[in-house]
């Protein structure tokens, strides 16, 4: 079975939260515990779409914070995706949470219908930071949900920020630091973006908070390479490190650009070469979903040619990069007629390793990564 033509995995989108992040630009739903039913039933009626059950070797629940809905509630989404994406056995199946909205009857229903992973949005462990990125729960609320995950066997994931308004390199390194006492599986450091619309941004625009300098943000993209991979963890993708074996097979169906089925609001999926996005409305995606129309407000089917210059810029993000044979198969196209002059230039900078099986970043590579990809791209 060719992963690139028959989906792997579904992720589905719960897009309530107790609250909106300044940094967010993901599609939630504020404010609106009400409406939960409601669209439980309109994203069953969505996954009924498929006719058929369609047994996955991967599901992922993200948000929004999935775990924000009640026992109750998250038992009727577990049977609803038990009912049309039901799990293969050894299957790995993922969600999202915040330390705030975990407690041990959520963890315990999660495990017990198969969940396999948590991925917990602790972000920093310095309360004067985490009033800047405007999240709710407070750093002694960690510990507790990390042990949460941990008692009942999950594998965790954290997710961390860096380049926050007002952080040290003192300060991000005392969050590696304490991540690393945790010893999860998964660690994700992500840059801190500036989403045009998104509360920070206006606050930025307007001069209440101030970008980190680049050099900042570089040296402390540098020191969390450095600091987890002596750790043990493996570097596996630009924003992502995992304890061997713990990688999320999720994630790296996006990055090998793999097709996937996306349910809810918002959600996007990619089949048979064709992308769409779901509605980013509450209020419309329930009333398309339950009325039988389309839930998608876009679709986009990229041409052969475009389409293998997006595999090259999603599969270099991964550690091993580019396979010239699994490429050529999926695409295709030959890599070095696509782009064989412009990687040649890029290794002699230092930033691309070439060789006859793959092309993958070098460390001065993953720095700028952003930067080579749009050099690649401009061989289109």
């Amino acid at each position: 079975m060719k992963p690139w033509l028959h989906p792997q995995t579904a992720y589905v989108h719960i897009p309530f939260c107790a609250h909106h992040c300044g940094y967010c630009d993901f599609a939630v739903a504020i404010a609106q515990v009400h409406q939960i039913d409601l669209y439980l039933e309109a994203l069953e009626a969505e996954l009924s779409t498929l006719k058929n059950p369609h047994p996955l070797p991967m599901r992922f629940i993200g948000g929004g914070t999935p775990t924000h809905l009640n026992l109750a509630q998250l038992t009727q989404l577990l049977y609803i995706l038990e009912r049309w994406v039901p799990l293969l056995p050894g299957g790995e199946f993922s969600i999202e949470s915040t330390p705030d909205s975990l407690n041990r009857e959520k963890v315990q229903l999660l495990q017990s219908h198969g969940l396999t992973r948590v991925s917990i949005g602790i972000q920093t462990f310095h309360d004067h930071l985490l009033p800047v990125l405007e999240r709710r729960h407070h750093v002694e609320q960690i510990a507790p949900s990390i042990e949460l995950v941990r008692e009942q066997g999950l594998q965790c994931s954290l997710d961390l920020i860096f380049a926050v308004p007002g952080q040290t390199l003192a300060d991000w390194q005392s969050d590696i630091d304490r991540a690393l006492t945790y010893q999860p599986d998964h660690l994700s450091t992500y840059g801190l973006t500036y989403e045009k619309g998104t509360p920070l941004w206006k606050q930025r625009e307007r001069g209440q908070v101030h970008a980190l300098d680049e050099e900042l943000e570089l040296a402390m993209y540098q020191m969390g390479m450095e600091k987890l991979t002596q750790a043990g963890y493996i570097h596996y993708e630009i924003s992502n490190f995992m304890k061997p074996g713990s990688a999320c097979r999720h994630n790296e169906v996006y990055w090998a650009n793999h097709a996937h089925y996306g349910f809810g609001m918002g959600a996007a999926g990619y089949l048979h070469g064709t992308r769409h996005v779901n509605s980013r409305s509450l209020h419309d995606y329930i009333k398309r979903a339950l009325s039988g129309d389309d839930t998608a407000f876009q679709r986009e089917q990229l041409p052969p040619r475009e389409r293998a210059f997006e595999t090259i810029a999603v599969q270099l993000r991964r550690e091993r990069g580019i396979e010239r044979g699994a490429f050529q198969e999926q695409t295709e196209f030959d890599l070095n007629v696509l782009v064989g002059d412009e990687c040649g230039r890029l290794a002699e900078l230092k930033l691309l390793t070439v060789s006859e099986e793959n092309i993958s970043l070098t460390p001065a590579g993953k720095c700028v990564a952003d930067g080579v990809i749009q050099q690649l791209m401009k061989s289109q």
